[in-house]
């Protein structure tokens, strides 16, 4: 990476993170050592005090957050195709049929109208996504999952940290996950986590994360195998966060508000600059959201995203494109998924481009993005 190359987004990592770390690797425990109970513990002070389960990745949450709902063979999950595919890919795995329901043309996340026109008998979970760290409308989408009789998945891989009516990110659905990737509003490196206010789901969860073993004699069948004996009821696969990640992640948690602080200042500094500028349209907010802003999405009109994304790249600022819709991807496709299924999700697409976004990002490179952007369109700058 060439050292004046402004990434779009990157960790933010100083001397108490790197402390953290070193005295796990200094300690007894590297893995299922009490670093992990700690950071679940520290997570669930930012989500309304909901239990949370520490994983290896985003995608291990969500994999973990199907398996607990029991999404198998024969169910459906309806989903946004504005996402990362892990979104959808997970419940495939699990088994499910993915359905597909447009977003809301202006926030690009999941439209309540579409997600009900999209639910069956059979479906199981709608699995909402906090685009760019906006919240979805999770009031409505709650009454559409309990109208379907479903359960109500947050993917809020980019929000943690945010509210929607007051209410924090984690403590409205039924199942929220998160993603820890470095790009993300706090990092462990690799890592993720799923948070219930369900007794039932959070038991599934940690078991699923932990190979399904049953070490609990009284739940066992043949409790007196011996001391050393646990046995597993249901399948499970190794999604155990290590206690070394899980300290950076509880180091990182302390600085959370922080982060928070300086993405907001930094989306309304984008905003400002671009507030007169024709050919883009800025995000949106509705009142209900105090959003965790993960990206910020600048909308390109009249089919210029492509030219503005390759101008921006050849002078050193890494914009991003956030998504393609899931079901572009041939592995859909190949499924009979076909494009033009949902057309906003499709149009938002058409028009997205990440612009770099995280704290350590300084107002002189801010204004530097603006300015290249203003001066692609032939704009003198107003930042």
């Amino acid at each position: 990476m060439a050292e004046d190359f402004l990434p779009y987004g990157r960790q933010s990592i100083d001397q108490e993170d790197i402390e953290a770390v070193t005295d796990v690797l200094r300690g007894d425990w590297l893995t299922t050592g009490p670093a992990v109970s700690r950071f679940e513990a520290d997570l669930a002070e930012h989500t309304g005090g909901t239990p949370a389960v520490a994983v290896t990745s985003g995608t291990a949450a969500l994999h973990v957050a199907y398996a607990a709902a029991g999404v198998g063979p024969g169910d459906e999950v309806v989903v946004t195709p504005m996402t990362f595919v892990a979104t959808a890919a997970t419940a495939v795995l699990q088994g499910a049929t993915v359905v597909f329901a447009d977003v809301d043309a202006a926030t690009a996340n999941l439209a309540p109208d579409a997600a009900k026109a999209a639910t069956s008998s059979r479906t199981k979970v709608i699995a909402a996504v906090d685009y760019a760290g906006h919240p979805a409308e999770l009031g409505e989408l709650a009454e559409v999952a309990r109208s379907a009789d479903a359960l109500l998945l947050e993917d809020a891989a980019h929000s943690i940290g945010g509210t929607w009516c007051g209410h924090a990110v984690g403590a409205l659905a039924d199942l929220t996950t998160f993603s820890f990737f470095p790009t993300k509003n706090l990092t462990t490196g690799e890592g993720g986590a799923v948070a219930t206010g369900s007794e039932d789901l959070l038991a599934r969860a940690r078991g699923f994360r932990n190979h399904g073993l049953v070490r609990d004699r009284s739940a066992q069948r043949f409790p007196d195998e011996g001391g050393w004996h646990q046995e597993v009821h249901e399948f499970g696969l190794n999604y155990r966060l290590p206690d070394v990640l899980c300290a950076l992640g509880s180091s990182q948690l302390r600085r959370l508000a922080a982060f928070k602080e300086r993405r907001a200042r930094i989306h309304a500094r984008y905003n400002e600059g671009f507030a007169d500028l024709a050919g883009v349209r800025t995000p949106i907010q509705h009142e209900q959201a105090d959003p965790m802003w993960h990206l910020y999405p600048l909308r390109v009109l009249e089919g210029r995203r492509r030219a503005l994304f390759d101008h921006l790249r050849a002078i050193g600022i890494g914009v991003q494109v956030n998504y393609i819709p899931v079901y572009w991807h041939p592995v859909f496709a190949d499924l009979g998924y076909q494009r033009g299924m949902c057309p906003n999700a499709e149009q938002f697409y058409a028009e997205e481009l990440s612009l770099p976004l995280f704290p350590e990002l300084t107002d002189a490179q801010v204004d530097r993005v603006i300015d290249e952007v203003r001066g692609f369109f032939g704009a003198n700058s107003s930042a």
